[in-house]
């Protein structure tokens, strides 16, 4: 089942493919992530922090703690594209938290 992530006003700005995937895609197909720590944190295929999950949110954390760069996972596939599932309720304020920029209106 697709997992749906949305920033703190509701907009869907994400998705991985199924709620076990190792993999992050924007909006329109895109590889934009992934999962190397089998947490809710997501780096960059570069191997930088892009952001963590919290619920259905994408958001980045102020307290991030650098955790190494792990190796390249190899591009995954065309996931192909989700319908679209609306929007979210606004979620407000996360403290330590903010949208992820590189995101917004993907």
């Amino acid at each position: 089942m697709t997992a749906y992530l949305y920033d703190l006003s509701g907009e869907w700005i994400a998705f991985r493919p199924s709620t076990d995937s190792r993999y992050l895609f924007d909006v329109r197909g895109t590889w934009i992530g992934w999962f190397p720590f089998h947490d809710d944190e997501v780096l960059t295929p570069d191997g930088d922090y892009l952001g963590s999950v919290a619920g259905d949110r994408l958001i980045q954390r102020f307290d991030y703690v650098y955790r190494g760069t792990p190796g390249y996972p190899g591009a995954p596939a065309f996931p192909g594209l989700p319908a679209y599932p609306g929007a979210a309720s606004h979620a407000g304020s996360m403290g330590g938290c903010e949208d992820v920029p590189l995101l917004q209106h993907a």
